[in-house]
């Protein structure tokens, strides 16, 4: 262990997390930038003493707990955390279960998508937030709400047989598939997965079929057909931006300007603001 440079680290990360990064209250101005220690140590949970003998270089080998407790508490991401553990002589081992905490930057670009239906799922596709925007698309589909499984009504919503026979349907339930078989290789110690795939398996004949063919591959664009109640068919191009650090996939509804779903998308979320 490199005490030294891990306490370089630390110092250096510290300085880069603002209070409002992880839900503290701002306590006015400051003399340097970042969090200050005792906060780095009420996060990772452990005592002030011990987080300051670190940073001075003086501290034991932090354990693996330790050490993912202060990636958590500086949000370091895969990389850093990566290379944090690799300071004190440790490997990344897989994490456990999906993490379901999504990153302040992630909801603060979901607020500013105001014209964008957009979603944030985990690996094991829960919905963990939603846009205005999306609400609005989703208000009369109680499987777009957070806390849903959003594979689990894919496959067995009243609509899943007629969206799996399309073509568009089909491709995109299918990568859908190929995300989740991933995410069980993933995180092997999460039964969770495993029993969802399971279930699917028993209660959809296209998810068992797909699931069978081992598939781990899944585009990042996909064209998918919704169904409003007002507006009927709406064509939209999902677009998928990976949260490396987080193991999460913010999905967009994008339609292609100058058509027809464009203008139902307007009309959908414009009506949303003004209600």
């Amino acid at each position: 262990m490199d005490r030294a440079q891990v306490a370089d680290f630390l110092r250096s990360r510290r300085g880069k997390v603002t209070p409002d990064d992880v839900g503290l209250p701002s306590t006015g101005r400051r003399r340097t930038p970042g969090l200050r220690r005792q906060e780095v140590a009420i996060l990772a949970n452990m005592s002030i003493d011990y987080y300051i003998r670190l940073e001075q270089a003086r501290g034991p080998r932090p354990s693996r707990q330790i050490l993912n407790a202060l990636a958590r508490a500086l949000l370091l991401t895969i990389d850093e955390r990566r290379h944090l553990f690799h300071l004190v002589g440790e490997t990344i081992g897989p994490c456990s279960k999906p993490n379901r905490d999504v990153p302040s930057g992630v909801r603060h670009l979901l607020t500013t998508l105001v014209d964008v239906p957009a979603y944030v799922v985990d690996a094991k596709f829960d919905l963990l937030a939603c846009n205005a925007a999306a609400a609005a698309l989703s208000a009369d589909d109680p499987a777009t709400r957070t806390g849903v499984n959003m594979i689990r009504s894919l496959f067995t919503s009243d609509g899943a047989e007629a969206f799996l026979n399309t073509e568009a349907g089909a491709a995109f339930a299918r990568s859908q598939v190929a995300d989740l078989r991933a995410a069980v290789a993933r995180y092997p110690d999460d039964p969770s997965i495993a029993a969802l795939a399971a279930e699917l398996v028993a209660a959809s004949r296209p998810f068992a079929t797909w699931w069978a063919e081992h598939d781990v591959t899944s585009p990042r664009t996909m064209r998918r057909t919704l169904r409003h109640p007002e507006h009927g068919t709406i064509e939209v191009d999902c677009q998928v931006l990976l949260v490396p650090e987080r193991d999460q996939r913010v999905i967009l509804y994008v339609a292609e300007p100058g058509t027809p779903s464009a203008a139902a998308l307007r009309e959908i979320v414009s009506a949303s603001v003004s209600s």
